[in-house]
């Protein structure tokens, strides 16, 4: 179906590409109920939007102590998977470096 979000993940996409509706929907692309799961929430979406993606930190409801949700757009899933898994690899040493460099 033309419209159909999940033929989104077919598509080559093109970093200047515009975005369509369903490419801009906001999916959640990280989860957690643990007692970090704030500050990893707020990691996360530090090192996307430092990277041009779009992300929402969600809290859960307001009964429950603890859950936060990042959501990006759609569109953006597959890059937002790359930057995390990428700063993953490099491990916090590259973080701290990457700061370092940052406060020159």
């Amino acid at each position: 179906m033309a419209q159909d979000p999940e033929d989104l993940d077919d598509l080559d996409r093109d970093q200047d590409q515009i975005l369509t509706s369903h490419a801009l929907d906001m999916v959640t692309l990280f989860s957690s109920e643990t007692v970090t799961a704030e500050m990893e929430a707020d990691m996360i979406r530090g090192l996307l939007e430092t990277n041009g993606i779009p992300a929402l930190v969600v809290r859960a409801a307001q009964n429950l102590p603890l859950g936060f949700q990042v959501k990006v757009p759609r569109g953006k899933v597959r890059e937002a998977e790359q930057l995390i898994a990428e700063a993953q690899e490099a491990g916090p040493e590259a973080a701290a470096q990457a700061e370092a460099e940052s406060e020159k």
